[in-house]
């Protein structure tokens, strides 16, 4: 068979809502297999996206192993070329401690992109969804950013600018997180262009997710109702709209684009820059 005839593989790192919205949107006529920690989302995402006329299989993965994120690259290619890469998983501020959110969110995207960059088919695409948090704080300087950027996958946790004693609390250890989402994206997509591939980041602001939930429940549920209140806006967002951002991307109108990090937050950060949120 001709590598024209294989099935194309779209991989679904992260079952959530946000996922599941690109995964709709890209994966038509092509075999999803779907990732999660929790093996139960995993089958209640693929029992849904079954149900509606896609072809879907799962797969256990805890992005902080490098041997399950290698194990799901190796099954993906099982399943035929991989073209699409969606990266959502992650943990939020009130679910975990600095260092499961660094080892997650930081590491664990360090590992799909690096795992996935090995095997991602020539004219394939990626996106990770990082966060506005990572647009948040001041800038962290050259030095910095290239650390975050550059620093070999398994060596990343053991920068001195990522141990408890700098990283005292779950809040500004997801912010790095995000920021080096974005400039591992960006330093990844050399790699992923070698192979004929694109990968880019998406920054979300208040997006209507069970997790989104679980933060304006909160103990800064006040911070996030401002933010809603004050931004362009006035609202937050919807898994779809993510999806809509990613499909484009990801697609054939968005090959000009690679190393990219689209932050859609209603305006949140230019308020907290420019507008009633700085004042505040």
């Amino acid at each position: 068979m001709s590598s024209s005839q294989r099935t194309e593989a779209v991989v679904l790192i992260g079952a959530g809502a946000i996922g599941q919205a690109i995964a709709r949107r890209i994966s038509v006529g092509k075999h999803l297999l779907i990732a999660d920690v929790s093996e139960a989302n995993a089958k209640a995402a693929s029992d849904l996206l079954s149900s509606i006329g896609y072809q879907v299989s799962t797969q256990f993965v805890d992005v902080s192993s490098r041997e399950a994120v290698h194990a799901l690259a190796v099954t993906a290619t099982g399943l035929g070329d991989v073209t699409g890469v969606i990266h959502t998983a992650g943990l939020s501020p009130t679910q975990a401690s600095p260092q499961a959110i660094l080892k997650v969110d930081l590491y664990g995207t360090a590992l799909v992109l690096e795992e996935f960059g090995q095997v991602i088919a020539a004219g394939g695409s990626g996106v990770v969804i990082a966060s506005m948090a990572g647009h948040m704080s001041p800038p962290f300087g050259w030095e910095q950013d290239a650390l975050l950027a550059q620093t070999p996958t398994d060596e990343l946790l053991s920068l001195p600018m990522l141990q408890p004693d700098q990283v005292p609390d779950s809040g500004r250890a997801y912010m790095i997180s995000k920021r080096a989402n974005s400039l591992r994206v960006q330093s990844a997509a050399v790699q992923w262009g070698e192979r004929g591939a694109r990968v880019n980041a998406i920054s979300p602001g208040i997006i209507y997710t069970p997790l989104a939930k679980d933060e304006m429940t909160g103990p800064n549920a006040a911070g996030y109702q401002r933010m809603i209140e004050l931004c362009a806006v006035h609202r937050g967002g919807t898994p779809d709209e993510v999806g809509a951002a990613a499909a484009l991307l990801m697609g054939s109108e968005g090959t000009f684009i690679t190393g990219s990090d689209l932050l859609m937050d209603g305006g949140v950060i230019a308020a907290m820059r420019f507008g009633a949120l700085a004042r505040h």
